[in-house]
C-alpha cells in the first residue's frame, strides 16, 4: 500500500510541522490573553503607586486628585491637570451656604416688606394734588432706567431658577419642565447680561452728579426718611435712601455682578478653573445682595409711595408730591423759574 504523501515520508511531515507551529503560536496568544492569577504583576515596591485593578480604581484616582501635572499634547493652562479638586469646594459653597442663606434672606426681606406694608400701607400725600406738573425725569432717563430695570428682572429670574430651580420648581413641575426653562433662560441670561452692562454704565454716568452727598441728607438719616412717623423730611432730587441704593446697589454691586458675569461669558479671559469658580461665587453672592436691595427699591417705587411709579412712567410729578418728598429739589426748580 502506497503512503498518502507520496514516496517520501519527509514530504508528508512538512504540512504536519507547519500545523504544529501554527497551533503553538495560537496557544501562546491564548495564554497571554487569559493569564492566571499567579502570573499577575508583582506588588509595587514601597513608595511606588500600585496599579489599581480594573474593578477598583480608587487608589489610582487618589493619586490623580493630588494635583500632579501629567503629560499631554494639548496646550493650555490646565490641560495636564486631570482632576481639579478645588471644584469640590466651589460646589459645596454654591450648593450650601450661598443657596441656603441666600434663600432665607430673600424670604425674610419679602416677609419684612409685607409686614411693613400691612402696618403702614401706601404712603399717601398729606395734601391733595394741585394738578400742576413738574418734569422729574427726561425721556432718555426713563428709557435707560427701563432698559436696566427690565433686563435686571429677567436676569434675576434666570439666576434664581439656576440656583433654586431644583429645590423649588423641579419638585412641583418636574425635571422636564425645569430643563426646558433652563435651556431657554440660560442663553438669554448670557446675552441679556451684555445689554444690562451697557445700560448700567449709562445710568451711573447719567445720575452720578445728582447722588453726591448733601448736608441735608443728615436730616434724612436721623429721621429714617420719615417712614416711621410719616414726618416731612426735605431732600434734593434724590434722598439719602435713593443715594444708598445708587452707590451700593447700582454702582458697587452692579459693577461687581457685571464684571464677574463678563468673565463667565468669556471664560478664556480667566484660564484657570479655580478663577472661574471664584468669579461664579462672586457673581452669585453679588447678585443675591443686589436683589435684596432691589426689592426695597421696587417696593418704594411702585406701591410703597403714592405717585412714585407715575414719576417714572410719565416723567412728571405733581407739585404737591415734589414739595412733600423732594422739597429742596422743588425749591431749586422754583428758583430757576421752572
Amino acid at each position: 500500500m502506497q503512503p498518502l504523501c507520496g514516496e517520501s515520508a519527509i514530504l508528508c511531515a512538512r504540512p504536519i510541522a507547519l500545523r504544529a507551529i501554527l497551533f503553538l503560536i495560537f496557544s501562546i496568544f491564548l495564554l497571554a490573553a487569559v493569564r492566571p492569577a499567579w502570573a499577575a504583576d508583582p506588588p509595587a515596591a514601597p513608595g511606588e503607586t500600585a496599579a489599581a485593578p480594573a474593578h477598583n480604581a480608587a487608589p489610582y484616582w487618589r493619586e490623580v486628585r493630588k494635583g500632579e501635572v501629567g503629560v499631554t499634547t494639548v496646550k493650555g493652562a490646565e490641560t495636564a491637570v486631570l482632576v481639579q479638586s478645588e471644584g469640590n469646594i466651589w460646589r459645596h459653597l454654591r450648593n450650601g451656604p450661598v443657596t441656603y442663606w441666600g434663600g432665607l434672606l430673600l424670604i425674610a426681606v419679602f416677609a419684612a416688606i409685607a409686614v411693613f406694608h400691612g402696618w403702614k400701607g401706601t404712603l399717601r400725600l398729606s395734601s391733595p394734588p394741585v394738578g400742576r406738573k413738574l418734569q422729574r425725569f427726561s425721556t432718555a432717563e426713563r428709557l435707560i432706567h427701563g432698559l436696566v430695570a427690565g433686563s435686571f428682572v429677567l436676569l434675576a429670574l434666570g439666576g434664581l431658577l439656576m440656583l433654586f430651580g431644583k429645590h423649588v420648581v423641579m419638585p412641583v413641575l418636574g425635571h422636564t419642565v425645569l430643563s426646558v426653562l433652563l435651556q431657554v433662560l440660560k442663553p438669554v441670561h448670557n446675552f441679556l447680561g451684555l445689554l444690562f452692562v451697557f445700560g448700567l454704565l449709562l445710568m451711573i454716568l447719567m445720575w452720578l452728579k445728582d447722588n453726591v452727598w448733601d448736608p441735608i441728607d443728615a436730616q434724612w438719616i436721623r429721621r429714617a426718611g420719615g417712614l416711621l412717623d410719616r414726618s416731612h423730611v426735605p431732600s434734593g432730587r434724590f434722598n439719602f435712601g435713593e443715594k444708598t441704593w445708587f452707590w451700593f446697589g447700582v454702582t458697587i454691586l452692579g459693577l461687581t455682578v457685571s464684571g464677574s458675569g463678563l468673565l463667565l461669558d468669556f471664560p478664556t479671559i480667566l484660564q484657570l478653573r479655580s478663577d472661574l469658580q471664584m468669579a461664579n461665587l462672586v457673581h452669585g453672592v453679588g447678585a443675591l445682595l443686589m436683589m435684596l436691595l432691589a426689592l426695597g427699591h421696587i417696593y418704594m417705587g411702585t406701591i410703597g409711595v403714592e405717585g412714585a411709579f407715575d414719576s417714572m412712567r410719565t416723567g412728571k410729578v405733581d407739585e404737591t408730591w415734589a414739595k412733600e418728598h423732594h422739597e429742596a429739589w422743588y425749591d431749586q426748580l422754583t428758583a430757576k423759574g421752572k
